[in-house]
């Protein structure tokens, strides 16, 4: 397997047996030897230090603060059931930090965490966020309540369940010969150097290859040949999965999208080369913190 990007290297055993029995998930809640990550507006409680690592804390940590959140079961570690909580709406969740411990926003604490704990972080965020937007039935309106230790909301109206959602994104880097097709998105400033993958969510009822030809089409006006899968990187803002591909380009003059797009270009590869190493005065590309990056880097090494 290829190293794993930030946020894809989660450890947790995610209980799919145990999520079966509600008096476990409801033991397990209240067992002093569970762990608890604490979440507020979205943002993760870390212990700052030389490495950041995640602010962990006990069931009676939150007890005795008068934290009455719902926790939601993110899986077993060593036989330690880990789970996340939303504090957001107890005012003890300020106490929370004190020494080292600091509430920090998912991209910052990952590019300072361990792989492994990103990895959750990357969990513990999407499914969260899910939950505190998804509290009524789709179906018929009614208030759902949680199940199977969070992995679903249940309509106890006309008992629909709901499962978290998962938004696959493809992210592409088109080839020609010595050159690849990489696109600047609108919202970017205008004089911005920054140049990335071309990107976009799946249809319904499309395949990867088909969605990676359509996005590519949409925003650059190019047709693609042979598409390949180099990996993926879940994206938990809110949750996305990055579906990272290469593929070859069969036409190559650009009629980008004007909504979508603010540029769109053929870069030679020793251009990218120098990108990547920071040294181009004409272009910049995302960091290793992106998938993007590596989609590049592996075309510029000749790679794929």
């Amino acid at each position: 397997m290829r190293d794993a990007h930030v946020y894809a290297g989660n450890p947790l055993d995610r209980g799919e047996r145990e999520r079966r029995d509600e008096d476990w998930i409801a033991g397990k809640a209240e067992d002093p030897s569970s762990k608890v990550l604490p979440l507020r507006s979205l943002n993760v409680l870390v212990v700052n230090g030389p490495q950041h690592t995640l602010g962990w804390v006990s069931p009676e940590d939150l007890t005795r603060l008068g934290i009455d959140a719902t926790p939601i079961f993110l899986g077993l570690l060593d036989g330690v059931a880990h789970f996340a909580a939303d504090v957001s709406p107890f005012d003890g969740a300020g106490v929370l930090e004190r020494e080292r411990r600091r509430f920090e926003d998912a991209r910052v604490a990952a590019a300072q965490l361990s792989g492994p704990d990103a990895g959750i972080v990357a969990q513990a965020r999407a499914q969260i966020y899910w939950h505190d937007n998804h509290g009524f039935c789709s179906v018929c309106g009614q208030a759902t309540s949680i199940a199977r230790g969070g992995q679903v909301r249940r309509c106890p109206s006309c008992r629909a369940d709901h499962f978290p959602r998962t938004d696959p994104v493809v992210i592409t880097v088109v080839r020609h010969g010595e050159r690849c097709l990489l696109g600047q998105s609108v919202g970017r400033q205008a004089a911005s150097k920054m140049y990335s993958a071309l990107a976009g969510f799946m249809d319904q009822g499309e395949s990867i290859e088909e969605a990676v030809a359509r996005e590519v089409m949409e925003e650059a006006g190019i047709r693609v040949g042979d598409v390949r899968y180099h990996s993926s990187q879940p994206w938990p803002f809110p949750s996305s999965l990055m579906i990272g591909c290469h593929a070859d380009a069969a036409t190559t003059e650009i009629a980008k999208d004007d909504v979508e797009m603010t540029d769109v270009r053929w870069f030679e590869r020793s251009e990218v080369l120098l990108a990547l190493e920071g040294k181009s005065e004409t272009l910049l590309v995302p960091g290793p913190f992106a998938i993007a990056h590596h989609l590049i880097k592996a075309w510029a090494r000749g790679e794929v």
